[in-house]
């Protein structure tokens, strides 16, 4: 890549593609993948002062993490299920990432319409929104002021209407608000946490691709790879292997050591770009009068609508994702039921972002809600190899700490690394 590329797409200088010099280095832990969990399990092993070596056979991040809804959110939701502790853990990893990227992540307020149906009534997000406020007290904790994040309340209906017209407005009885953070370039944060993991003394190469487990005595030792810009076969020697491979997580354990079906079910998501100006600098969450109807946020996003996420069943493999026409025409039918005055058409759709997320239960219909760590040893397959599939950008940090806890077998003693990102010149969004 010549350097008008590199910076074109994100890549920096600091980011040194050297296969033969890899190939000669001895690791502590190899990474297959490099989405945002590789490059989280890749950052919090050089925490842990440990060196690590992380291969992807395509460009980084460029499937799920690219394909995203660009959205850091603190797990609101997760109230509904009393599901407190991965509510907590949402809120310190959103605060993360405001706090080390308050250039690439900002605060966005969103906003849901009450109508008296089901769990949406005022008196409900009231309570739902006094407890965000008591579960995320210290959210605001060593941020830049203009990245902090107001307690939410909730609105009138006149105030509804003026924060987002074109809402249905029959029997609106008001809104909740709230703020999350959202991230509009989800690649340049990528490349940032890449940067970060590099400085740190980890050894990051894309194009390269692992084929085959090298084994000693019954434990993985490394990996054989192609280098696919060079067709040449290398051999990467580490004491543990974590396959983090997105979508081919399942095929890549097979090809490995053994197939665990439950390491991915595939679902498809899918995110739509819209030639619409945003009719409001607030994000809205909207559901159809079917109570069945999934919950769809409505999203400014560079002068233009993002409409996200829809997902269903995928029976297809982790190559050419795409949603139907018809099931495109559904999202767009469900936001405009919410929102008579919107009117979006099909041929307003700029671009849809789409890829596979793991499934929840044989029919995989659902969306996933736990991450799945296999350590091959345990099941009777090859030991130091552990295979790991993620259901959230936002946790994914967090799900890294569990898998080197898990991989090492021991706690290993981890660094702040609060004041040691590498600073480059962003602009802010």
């Amino acid at each position: 890549l010549d350097m008008r590329r590199q910076w074109a797409t994100g890549y920096s200088p600091m980011l040194v593609r050297d296969v033969e010099r890899a190939a000669d280095e001895t690791y502590d832990i190899i990474i297959v993948g490099g989405g945002v969990y590789g490059v989280m399990l890749a950052l919090e092993a050089t925490a842990r002062d440990l060196r690590p070596l992380l291969v992807e056979c395509r460009d980084f991040g460029s499937q799920t993490s690219f394909n995203s809804f660009r959205l850091i959110h603190g797990g609101l939701r997760y109230l509904q299920s009393l599901d407190l502790i991965r509510m907590r853990e949402s809120v310190m990893e959103r605060r993360w990432f405001l706090r080390n990227f308050p250039d690439l992540v900002a605060p966005v307020p969103c906003l849901m319409p009450l109508y008296r149906r089901g769990l949406r009534r005022r008196d409900v997000l009231r309570i739902a929104l006094l407890a965000n406020e008591l579960l995320s007290y210290d959210r605001n904790t060593g941020l830049r002021p203009d990245r902090c994040l107001p307690a939410g309340r909730i609105v009138s209906r006149a105030e509804t209407l003026r924060r987002y017209p074109g809402i249905d407005a029959d029997k609106l009885e008001g809104a909740a608000l709230w703020w999350d953070a959202s991230m509009p370039d989800s690649q340049r944060l990528l490349m940032e946490l890449f940067r970060w993991s590099a400085d740190r003394g980890a050894t990051v190469l894309n194009y390269v691709h692992a084929g085959k487990l090298l084994v000693a005595n019954g434990k993985a030792c490394g990996i054989e790879a192609l280098d696919r810009c060079s067709g040449r076969m290398h051999e990467f020697r580490g004491q543990v292997v974590i396959n983090a491979a997105g979508p081919w997580v399942r095929q890549t354990a097979a090809a490995l050591d053994s197939d665990y079906p439950a390491l991915f079910r595939p679902t498809i998501a899918w995110n739509i770009l819209l030639d619409r100006p945003p009719p409001s600098d607030t994000m809205l969450a909207v559901q159809a009068a079917d109570p069945e109807g999934q919950t769809l946020f409505v999203q400014p996003f560079k002068g233009r609508l993002l409409v996200g996420t829809g997902h269903a069943r995928w029976n297809g493999g982790p190559t050419a994702v795409s949603p139907t026409d018809g099931q495109l025409a559904q999202t767009l039918a469900q936001v405009n039921s919410a929102m008579p005055g919107l009117d979006l058409k099909r041929g307003e759709i700029i671009r849809v972002f789409s890829g596979l997320l793991p499934g929840r239960g044989a029919s995989g219909r659902q969306l996933s809600d736990r991450p799945v760590i296999i350590d091959h040893g345990r099941q009777g397959g090859v030991r130091n190899l552990i295979s790991v599939s993620g259901v959230k950008l936002t946790t994914a940090r967090r799900v890294a700490d569990r898998v080197l806890c898990r991989a090492l077998g021991r706690r290993v003693t981890r660094r702040d690394m609060s004041d040691s990102r590498p600073s480059a010149v962003r602009p802010e969004v």
